[in-house]
C-alpha cells in the first residue's frame, strides 16, 4: 500500500473502528504501538492519528509521543488522550476536572476550521473523558468548546496538528465519519484507493515475488478465512497452490460436498481430500470433556496433515488465514504466538514451513468482500463463524456416529428455517446443540425416552458480548415441530435465552 493513515494504539476501546472508519472511506490504515513505531512505518504515511486511552498524561507509566511522529512532518490528529498527549508535549496543561464527561455532549463550533468544514455550528459529540486541555500550547487555537470542557477542539493550522476531545469514530457523534473524511483527504490529501482489486493487485506482485518457484500448501476447512485464503492463492499461483481439506466426519449436513463443488469444479483446483471420519471417530471414542476433546481434534488434525505433506515431496509454504483482529488481540508485540496457533492448530516446528498469511491486514467485512471479488460463492463467503473442532462440541459428552446424524440433520433445519423467514442476515450466529439429557415424551400415541436438544442463536458484531436472538415464537414453533417430526432420536426442543457474559456463545 502506498498511501496509509497510520493509528498509534494508546489504548482505546475505539482504536479498532478508528482503522475500520478509514479503510471504510477507501484509504488504507493501520494500527501501530507507540513504542513499535519506526521509520518503516512512516514509509507512505500521509497522516498520523493518536487513538484515545484510558491513561493520564501524568501517570508514570503513561505512554509517551514518539519524536518520530512530530519529526515526520505529515498532518497530525489527537483523539482525546492523544489530543491531551499533544497538549502536554508541546508545552499545554492538562489538568482533571471536577465534572466528568462521558456519553453524548453538545459542543459549539468557534471558529471555521478544515474539520468542520461545512457542518453545522453544534454538533452532539460522544465524550469519554476525565482530564481536559486546560492550556492550549503556544500556536495553537481554540476551535469548539462544550459546556465544561472550554478546549474540545484544537488546532495549529501551520503544522497542521489537531486535537479532539470528543471520539469521532463512534456512531453516535454526529457527522464523525465526515470529520475523519476530512482529515485524510482535504488535509492529508490522501488518494481513496483502498479497494479489492487494488488489494489483490498489490498482494498478487508481493506473494509472486516472495514464493517464485516455490510451492504453497493449506488446509482448507470450508470456513470463510481458509476458503479465502485458498482462492486468493490459486487466483495468483494456479498449480504452484495445492489446498488440503481434512473431513474429519464432524462439519454440517453437506458441507463436504459443498467445498469439494466449489473448489474441484468452479475453481478447478487440485484439492486433496482427506476423509479421516473414522480416524476422527475412534480416537473420540469414549471421550466426554470438552477440552479433551478439542485436544484430541486439534492434535490429529495436524498428524493427518502431516501424513499429507509427507507424500507431496517438495513443499515451501504454509498459508493461514490469520487475521488483522487476530494479530491486534494478541498484541503487536505478541503476534508471532497467534500465527503458531491459528487455523493448523500449531503445525510442529520440524515441518520447517514459512508461513504466509495473506489476509493479515484484513478485517473479517473485508475479507468477505475479497472473497465475492475473487468470484467465491455468497453461501461460503457471508457463512456464520463455525468451530474448529466442528460438531463435537455441539455434542454435549461422548461422540458417535448416530449423535452426529441427530446434529447434523437439525442443524440443516434450523439453517432452512432461518433463511425462509430471511433472518439470516440479521442472526449473527445460530445452531442446534445435543444435550445427554433424555426426557419422556408422546409420538403417536408412543411413550418415547429421547433426547434434548438445544437451538442457540445470537446476535453479535464482534462475538465479543452477544444477545440471544429475540426469533418470533411462530417460526420457533414450525423449528420445534419440524425437528421433532423428522429426526430421530429428539423429542424436546429448548430455546437457549442467555446472553454473552454470563454465558458464551458455544456450549463448550
Amino acid at each position: 500500500m502506498n498511501e496509509k493513515i497510520l493509528v498509534i494504539d494508546y489504548g482505546s476501546q475505539y482504536n479498532q473502528l478508528i482503522v475500520r472508519r478509514i479503510r471504510d472511506l477507501g484509504v488504507f490504515s493501520e494500527l501501530i504501538h507507540p513504542e513499535e513505531l519506526c521509520d518503516d512505518h512512516l514509509l507512505g504515511a500521509k497522516g498520523i492519528i493518536l487513538s484515545g486511552g484510558p491513561n493520564s498524561v501524568y501517570d508514570q507509566n503513561a505512554p509517551k509521543l514518539p519524536k518520530l511522529i512530530l519529526d515526520s512532518k505529515v498532518p497530525i490528529l489527537g483523539i482525546c488522550y492523544g489530543m491531551q498527549l499533544l497538549a502536554h508535549t508541546l508545552g499545554g496543561k492538562v489538568t482533571s476536572h471536577e465534572k466528568k464527561e462521558y456519553g453524548l455532549t453538545f459542543m459549539d463550533i468557534l471558529k471555521p476550521n478544515p474539520l468542520t468544514k461545512d457542518l453545522s455550528s453544534g454538533l452532539n459529540v460522544w465524550m469519554s473523558h476525565g482530564d481536559q486541555v486546560s492550556q492550549l500550547p503556544t500556536g495553537f487555537i481554540p476551535l469548539a468548546s462544550s459546556k465544561t470542557t472550554p478546549y474540545a477542539m484544537m488546532m495549529n493550522q501551520e503544522e497542521t496538528i489537531f486535537g479532539i476531545q470528543f471520539h469521532p469514530e463512534v456512531r453516535h457523534t454526529e457527522h464523525g465519519l465526515t470529520m475523519i473524511d476530512h482529515f485524510i483527504t482535504q488535509i492529508c490529501h490522501a488518494r481513496k484507493t483502498w479497494t479489492m482489486p487494488h488489494f489483490i493487485k498489490d498482494k498478487t506482485k508481493e506473494i509472486k515475488d516472495l514464493v517464485q518457484e516455490g510451492h504453497v500448501i493449506c488446509a482448507l476447512s470450508g470456513g470463510v478465512d481458509s476458503s479465502v485464503v485458498a482462492a486468493l492463492l490459486n487466483h495468483i499461483l494456479g498449480k504452484q497452490f495445492t489446498p488440503i481439506f481434512v473431513d474429519h466426519g464432524l462439519l454440517r449436513q453437506g458441507e463436504a460436498e459443498q467445498v469439494k463443488k466449489t473448489f474441484e469444479h468452479r475453481f478447478q483446483m487440485r484439492l486433496i481430500t482427506v476423509d479421516a471420519k473414522e480416524r476422527f471417530l475412534n480416537k473420540l471414542k469414549g471421550i466426554s470433556d470438552p477440552e479433551k476433546k478439542r485436544k484430541i481434534i486439534g492434535e490429529e488434525f495436524i498428524r493427518v496433515f502431516e501424513d499429507e505433506v509427507k507424500k507431496m515431496g517438495q513443499v515451501d509454504y504454509l498459508a493461514q488465514g490469520t487475521l488483522y483482529t487476530d494479530v491486534i488481540e494478541s498484541g503487536t508485540k505478541t503476534a508471532q504466538t497467534i500465527k503458531s496457533h491459528h487455523n493448523v492448530g500449531g503445525l510442529p516446528k520440524h515441518m520447517s514451513l514459512k508461513l504466509i498469511e495473506p489476509l493479515n491486514t484484513l478485517f473479517k467485512d473485508e475479507v468477505r468482500k475479497l472473497g465475492l471479488a475473487l468470484g467465491l460463492p455468497e453461501e461460503i463467503v457471508m457463512r456464520q463463524p463455525f468451530p474448529g473442532p466442528g460438531l463435537a462440541i455441539r455434542i454435549l459428552g461422548e461422540v458417535t456416529e448416530v449423535k452426529i446424524r441427530i446434529v447434523q440433520e437439525s442443524d440443516a433445519i434450523l439453517r432452512e428455517e432461518i433463511k425462509a423467514h430471511h433472518l439470516d442476515q440479521d442472526i449473527w450466529q445460530y445452531f442446534t446443540v445435543l444435550t445427554p439429557l433424555k426426557t419422556v415424551g408422546v409420538m403417536g400415541d408412543q411413550r418415547t425416552y429421547d433426547h434434548v436438544l438445544v437451538i442457540r442463536a445470537v446476535t453479535s458484531i464482534d462475538g465479543m458480548t452477544a444477545d440471544f436472538a429475540q426469533i418470533p415464537y411462530p417460526i420457533l414453533q414450525k423449528i420445534s415441530n419440524r425437528m421433532t417430526n423428522e429426526v430421530r432420536g429428539i423429542n424436546r426442543v429448548v430455546y437457549d435465552i442467555t446472553s454473552k457474559p454470563p454465558g458464551t456463545i458455544e456450549w463448550e
